[in-house]
């Protein structure tokens, strides 16, 4: 059994998924930008989704959608670091500080983050001897490429071989830098330098990275590989999106990131009163 613990004795007992809420305090990101970069909105849409099932609310305040613009850090901190102290005010929920920013990623635990989730998997400067002394958990993802150019062409001669060896380095660094196998989190990063049929191929095989002794995040949610492949706009892919959430649970990821609480919450409550009994919590 996986249980992810934190320093104020709070703890994720993933023998079941969970559901992280997707908070992106920016003004651009590919679904949901500009509506929750204003504090007060902020808040209320974290503690909405907490009530409709998250366990985990992520907050990003630089998008890494395909061609994003970079985000200075003074921006990045301005935008997050208000939304973390006012959410750890009114709930003691799971925080996840999305950025690869050293920085950033000191500011947000001082502030009551509790896991660090990086597209980049701590290779910016500093980023892993940072998370390294915070002592949390951290999420590594694999991107090939950086979120300006990672859709130009990408290509692997041996993807799945290729994604698994990325995360044993990187579990390794990590290790030898101080940060212990359990709280490392893998996120085989959806969208991020694979084209639509690397994607589908990443869902199919999901289960491949499992062997790796660390939880599984899958993030799909309104993702591109569902609007390129049914032609959905951005809002029409809630079913597709739910779709993928099963898949990935179904091939052992223990952490599904999403925009759609409520709805993704049902079906990982029919999945588990299907697989485990678990009819009544």
């Amino acid at each position: 059994m996986s249980i992810i613990k934190f320093s104020n004795g709070k703890a994720l007992d993933l023998s079941r998924p969970h559901i992280m809420g997707i908070l992106n305090v920016t003004p651009d990101s590919f679904s949901d930008g500009g509506q929750n970069n204003q504090l007060d909105s902020a808040v209320k849409a974290a503690l909405e989704m907490l009530k409709q099932g998250a366990t985990i609310i992520d907050i990003g305040g630089e998008s890494t959608r395909p061609g994003a613009p970079d985000v200075a850090l003074a921006e990045e901190l301005a935008r997050v670091i208000p939304v973390i102290r006012a959410i750890r005010a009114v709930s003691d929920c799971v925080v996840s500080i999305d950025t690869s920013k050293a920085e950033v990623m000191r500011q947000a635990i001082a502030a009551g983050a509790n896991i660090i989730n990086d597209v980049r998997a701590l290779q910016e400067p500093g980023a892993l001897e940072v998370a390294a002394q915070l002592n949390v958990p951290v999420c590594l993802m694999h991107m090939q490429g950086q979120p300006r150019t990672m859709q130009h062409a990408p290509h692997y001669d041996d993807m799945l071989s290729e994604i698994k060896q990325f995360f044993i380095s990187r579990i390794e660094d990590c290790t030898n830098a101080g940060i212990a196998q359990e709280n490392i989190i893998l996120d085989p990063g959806f969208g991020f330098g694979k084209t639509l049929d690397h994607n589908y191929q990443l869902l199919k095989h999901m289960d491949a990275f499992s062997e790796l002794g660390c939880p599984i995040l899958a993030g799909l949610s309104r993702k591109s590989m569902f609007g390129n492949l049914l032609n959905r706009q951005t809002d029409e892919r809630l079913a597709a999106s739910l779709a993928g959430a099963l898949i990935a649970v179904q091939k052992g990821a223990t952490i599904i990131r999403v925009h759609d609480v409520t709805e993704t919450n049902d079906v990982i409550k029919v999945w588990l009163a299907c697989e485990q009994g678990i009819i009544n919590e």
